[in-house]
């Protein structure tokens, strides 16, 4: 199979296009980016939406002033006595809003209360139960994304996140929303690496990724698609969390990607970097380039994603359509 074949090649092209489309109508999340009144957020997600909602607790806290909780369905299905919502902002994520636990979960907290935001890529409201539950719906795109492995849905994910802290606080600069798609224009088009760094990716018996902050959340997502395209043992982690423990596992037979935010390594990457040197483990640096952090993300997790679909097709799979996995996976 040529890597122009796939779904997921074709996916990752249309990228820049669709962050373009979407920073086009990005005046419409001032309406739908509702916060509770001492702007405090609630955010519910699976897999890579799970992921996003990582991305989007770094960033609304970090820049737009914003408290976000992570909401654990199995926590609001158990509860026995009903949980104070009344008021608060629940954001949900889920790529097709067909996520049974997620459409269940945001359900019982409407019930305590809560108002609802859904952040899909399905724009058909008769296939979509959470946009049609929550009332307000930010809609990623009209391209639907049909391969297992979520691309361009989740970039959009991380771009209506930047957004809605834009809408908050002003808290970025237009032009770094014009840079950032002539960043994945680039980053949709090449192949990072090269053919030295894929033969380092599959002579390693484990992928590590290593981020701090939003690239955390590019670290669990990186890995995320290294697992579902190329049946890869990877892993992603934040820097601190890396050193309690993880890092352990690591052996001069496995490799592990640094996420670096500027060009030189921040003290908690270089410790990282230091305890891999003392183990023998080969590491590789991916360097933000003159993208302005934290829009970087975006390029970097483009690289990454495209990285994953050239080591599943070395290994001779199929990423449109990995065996045992499913568009919408249902665990409820």
């Amino acid at each position: 199979m040529k890597i122009k074949d796939t779904l997921t090649y074709q996916d990752i092209a249309e990228i820049p296009d669709l962050l373009e489309k979407f920073s086009s109508r990005a005046g419409e999340i001032k309406k739908l980016a509702v916060r509770s009144s001492d702007k405090t957020v609630y955010l519910v997600g699976r897999g890579s939406s799970g992921t996003a909602t990582l991305f989007a607790k770094y960033i609304w806290e970090g820049y737009a002033g914003t408290i976000t909780n992570f909401v654990h369905p199995h926590s609001i299905f158990e509860a026995r006595k009903p949980l104070h919502f009344s008021g608060q902002a629940v954001w949900a994520f889920s790529q097709s809003g067909r996520s049974q636990d997620i459409v269940a979960c945001l359900e019982k907290l409407i019930k305590w209360g809560a108002k609802g935001v859904a952040v899909t890529n399905e724009a058909d409201l008769k296939h979509n139960p959470l946009a049609r539950l929550a009332g307000r719906h930010i809609l990623l795109s009209d391209s639907k994304e049909l391969p297992v492995a979520a691309t361009k849905s989740f970039e959009l994910q991380l771009w209506a996140v930047l957004w809605a802290a834009q809408a908050w606080s002003g808290c970025f600069r237009p032009g770094e929303f014009k840079a950032t798609v002539t960043a994945a224009r680039k980053a949709a088009a090449e192949n990072y690496g090269g053919e030295a760094l894929l033969r380092k990716i599959m002579g390693a018996n484990m992928l590590g990724f290593v981020g701090r902050g939003p690239f955390n959340a590019v670290a669990e997502d990186s890995a995320l698609k290294f697992r579902e395209m190329a049946k890869a043992h990877a892993l992603g982690y934040s820097a601190a969390e890396f050193l309690h423990g993880p890092v352990g596992a690591y052996t001069p037979k496995d490799l592990v990607f640094l996420f670096a935010p500027a060009t030189r390594l921040p003290e908690d990457l270089l410790k990282v970097k230091r305890a891999l040197q003392e183990r023998g483990t080969p590491y590789h640096v991916v360097k933000p380039g003159a993208l302005k952090f934290p829009f970087s993300c975006i390029p970097v997790d483009i690289r990454m994603k495209r990285l994953a679909l050239r080591l599943a097709l070395a290994k001779g799979l199929n990423p449109d359509n990995p065996k045992g996995l499913n568009k919408v996976t249902q665990t409820f």
